[in-house]
């Protein structure tokens, strides 16, 4: 009797050598060896469709499209939005959802440009846009995780209230960034190597958001609490608390996002950051993150995001109308869930 279970054990995965064939682990490993290359060729199709987005804007408009101050901006454009689009990443695989991440860039990023904050220089501001950012992310976590109310109603009530205390505070204004030290991270003296510090920026935070989801406990939870609340719970796991810290995350990234906006703009107003939760949902989503939550992708989200703003340029190039602009979005959303729909349906089977 001991004889079979001892061959079954060497013919595991980490085994050399195994004189017959199991069929019962290997029926196990299938799976899993099938969706490692299934994420990479989801990635590669993203690739493939920036590389014909890039060649479309090379054809149609060569000398605009492909000058290196268009190229500066596309990446500077998508760092902004990039940004957040990390911390819904992080949401979404969750199990979540947060409609309020435009709302609390404008916000953070009125709060910190008024005559008060600006007194106290390049410190104030940043320091100042990270709280607000920290604070309204706070708020959704207490009244998702511990208030248990539904992500999207609680998310839906910040987007309002945020949005209605940053008019409250600008009074309608636009509010002039006067701090010299912030707005010359804006200008191309401040390129390293060419690349602006925003486009730094992005990558930081993105590299260390693929680390975070990737190589972490806390980005293993997430998984966990997005496949499955339940088990994970039964596993162990602080499921409010794991809800609380990724919208405290979304918050973060909002507060960095409304700083690089600060900067790139060179102002704050309450119509800052418009649209920018549709924008993140929907980078997320083509990029691979499911919507149901318990997988996320923070390259294929960042790929999304670089799709969409590139799409934005060549059709601003090319004097499209913005409405057939969101035309496109739509039905490149549309296609992804169904990809995402038809994936989900093969790895069941």
């Amino acid at each position: 009797m001991t004889q079979p279970v001892s061959s079954a054990q060497q013919g595991g995965p980490d085994s050399g050598a195994a004189p017959a064939p199991v069929p019962g682990p290997r029926t196990k490993d299938a799976p899993a060896r099938r969706r490692g290359p299934r994420v990479d060729v989801r990635n590669l199709s993203l690739i493939g469709v920036l590389a014909v987005l890039i060649a479309v804007g090379g054809i149609t408009e060569p000398d605009a499209f492909l000058d290196t101050g268009n190229l500066q901006l596309i990446l500077t454009q998508a760092s902004v939005i990039g940004v957040v689009t990390v911390g819904m990443t992080f949401v979404i695989t969750g199990g979540g959802i947060d409609l309020s991440v435009g709302a609390m860039v404008a916000l953070a990023s009125v709060w910190a440009t008024t005559v008060a904050t600006q007194e106290y220089g390049f410190a104030g501001v940043l320091f100042t846009a990270i709280v607000v950012g920290l604070a309204a992310g706070l708020v959704n976590g207490l009244l998702v995780a511990y208030g248990r109310m539904v992500p999207f109603i609680a998310t839906l009530a910040m987007l309002a209230s945020a949005r209605g205390l940053a008019l409250l505070i600008t009074d309608g204004r636009t509010q002039i960034v006067t701090v010299t030290s912030v707005l010359d991270l804006g200008l191309p003296d401040s390129y390293v190597l060419g690349i602006p510090p925003l486009v730094m920026m992005f990558a930081a935070v993105t590299v260390i958001g693929w680390l975070v989801l990737n190589r972490t406990t806390f980005g293993r939870r997430t998984v966990a609490v997005g496949g499955n609340a339940e088990a994970a719970r039964l596993a162990g796991i602080d499921v409010r608390r794991q809800r609380l810290f990724l919208y405290l995350l979304s918050g973060l990234c909002c507060g960095i996002a409304a700083f690089m906006l600060i900067i790139l703009s060179g102002s704050g107003q309450n119509t800052n950051g418009n649209l920018y939760e549709l924008d993140a949902i929907a980078a997320a989503i083509i990029g691979g993150t499911l919507l149901s939550g318990g997988r996320g992708t923070i390259v294929g989200s960042v790929l999304g995001v670089l799709v969409f703003t590139t799409i934005t340029n060549i059709f601003a190039l090319n004097n499209l109308q913005s409405d057939v602009q969101q035309i496109a979005k739509g039905a490149i959303i549309v296609a992804a869930v169904l990809v995402q729909r038809r994936t989900s349906a093969h790895g069941e089977t």
